[in-house]
């Protein structure tokens, strides 16, 4: 970050930061912010276990993608916000703890949620979370004249929204509550692209993609907590031992594939246009749903195996194969499939075929396991026959990608006419 002399009461102008800014990291504080989100997608993903563990695995997922959006939206707009406009300076640190306070209360309503469909704490949680944005957009507006409409845009539209949620959760009929919560969520969704009509914030591609691999690692980390959940209750269950042991081993080998399969390609060559940035921040969050709903299913896996659970052996085994089936289908979608020949892709087509479909057969999570295995080997291989051009290249494509003349005018720090290719979504 480029030195700047703070001014009345301590403040650095919010301006925006450089996209190409060398050696541009998560900062402390993104550390400590992701920590909050770590209690909420904990919570979340423990409640969806119970749920689905009692045999209510549809109103389960039902209510885990709805409070899991809240969680992702909430940190995907504070993660774009901090790649643009990050001054680190006491007023932004505080606006970002209130954040984090907002997150801590969602997170105290989820399983009011999830259990009871009491969205009260969730709503106000997120709301506070909402509007401590609005703060952070318009101090913006103040600071940069260039993007002041688009800041103004963000915060018009952002506390429209607010109210919106509001009136639905007071106003909204029983039977309809689902559905307007997803019309609503739409809205929430469309509010980058309206405000970033004319002028777009500029974002750091490196910057954004380590912010995004490290919320999978949090994602993933949870999974490896439920794998060592299964051997704690084979230690604990000498009649159900070898299952509960063969359940850990391949629930490890499909996290840590899904671990390599995720930063097997350089994602910054997303954040390249505005469309490819919209593309890479909301597919996200079907991503990052999947990855956090495995730990659920790896620990239905576990009470299937102990008799605790009111689930078929079918029912069980695709509360862990959808999940790991949506996630690397995604990555694969995103960002794998151009760097492969067609000859890899049909094979990691297939191999993902037999992850969805592994829930059908004995030993699902083994096959499954295997199925991941097979397309982490797919991937390796294609970079040894290429030369490892499906890394390198990813690596080389950013310093084109970021002189591309943009569809639309984003504004370097300083400037208010310089194009940029890197945009917030």
């Amino acid at each position: 970050m480029t030195a700047t002399r703070p001014g009345r009461f301590g403040l650095i102008p919010m301006r925006p930061r450089d996209p190409h800014e060398a050696h541009r990291v998560a900062s402390p504080l993104e550390l400590f912010f992701d920590l909050v989100f770590v209690v909420a997608v904990s919570i979340a993903s423990t409640t969806l276990h119970h749920i689905e563990s009692e045999g209510h695995v549809a109103s389960g997922v039902l209510s885990y993608v709805m409070v899991f959006f809240a969680i992702w939206w909430a940190w995907m707009n504070f993660t774009w916000f901090a790649s643009s406009f990050d001054t680190d300076d006491w007023l932004y640190r505080v606006m970002t703890v209130l954040q984090m306070a907002g997150v801590l209360v969602l997170a105290a309503g989820v399983e009011r949620v999830m259990v009871e469909g009491d969205y009260g704490v969730v709503v106000a949680g997120y709301i506070v979370m909402r509007l401590a944005m609005v703060g952070q957009w318009l101090r913006a507006a103040a600071g940069d004249h260039a993007l002041r409409g688009t800041a103004f845009r963000y915060a018009t539209a952002i506390t429209l929204v607010q109210a919106l949620w509001v009136l639905w959760l007071f106003l909204a009929p029983s039977g309809f509550a689902a559905p307007l919560f997803f019309v609503l969520a739409a809205l929430e969704m469309a509010v980058p692209v309206w405000a970033q009509l004319r002028v777009r914030t500029p974002s750091h591609p490196h910057h954004i993609t380590e912010r995004y691999g490290l919320f999978t690692l949090i994602l993933l980390g949870e999974s490896l907590l439920a794998s060592a959940n299964a051997i704690i209750q084979a230690i604990n269950e000498a009649d159900h031992i070898a299952p509960l042991v063969v359940l850990a081993a391949a629930a490890l080998v499909i996290v840590a594939g899904m671990w390599w399969i995720y930063f097997s390609p350089d994602q910054t060559v997303h954040i390249a246009s505005f469309r490819r940035t919209l593309a890479f921040g909301y597919l996200h969050g079907i991503i990052f749903a999947a990855a956090g709903a495995l730990s659920s299913g790896i620990e239905v896996a576990v009470d299937v195996i102990t008799d605790t659970s009111e689930l078929g052996a079918i029912a069980a085994a695709l509360t862990t194969t959808v999940p790991v089936g949506l996630f690397v289908a995604g990555i694969w979608a995103l960002s794998i499939r151009p760097t492969l020949s067609r000859a890899a892709n049909a094979t990691i087509v297939v191999l993902i075929a037999v992850i969805f479909a592994s829930a059908l057969v004995p030993l699902a999570l083994v096959v499954a396991a295997l199925a991941v295995a097979g397309i982490v080997v797919v991937l390796e291989r294609s970079a040894l026959r290429s030369g490892g051009t499906h890394r390198v290249l990813a690596v080389a494509r950013p310093a084109t990608a970021t002189t591309a003349k943009p569809a639309r005018p984003t504004v370097e720090p300083g400037s208010a006419t310089a194009p940029l290719a890197t945009e917030e979504p």
